[in-house]
């Protein structure tokens, strides 16, 4: 997948989902972060989305490096960028060339 537009075709659709229902899914993922696996988190959302809604949100989370899958298919959120930028400043952690 290079582009949403990539996404859109691999899932036949017709329109991109609202960003009121991305920030809604993003939000719950953030709130049960690892708790859930894909089916059961979709069957847990605060409010009902179509299925093929739901997956063209997840792809497009997965691809813009916000979730992640863990090896027994939970999902969890991985993107933390106030702690990314907390750890830029420090340059103790860089690794040195020689």
């Amino acid at each position: 997948m290079n582009t949403l537009t990539d996404l859109k075709k691999e899932h036949n659709i017709l329109h991109f989902p609202r960003l009121d229902n991305v920030l809604m899914v993003e939000d719950f993922i953030r709130e049960h972060d690892g708790e859930f696996k894909k089916r059961k988190l979709w069957e847990n959302l605060p409010k009902r989305l179509m299925y093929q809604t739901y997956c063209l949100i997840i792809d497009y989370l997965i691809y813009s490096n916000k979730i992640s899958i863990d090896s027994e298919g939970k999902i969890g959120w991985i993107y933390y960028p106030e702690k990314v930028e907390k750890d830029l400043k420090h340059k103790d952690l860089f690794w040195k060339g020689g």
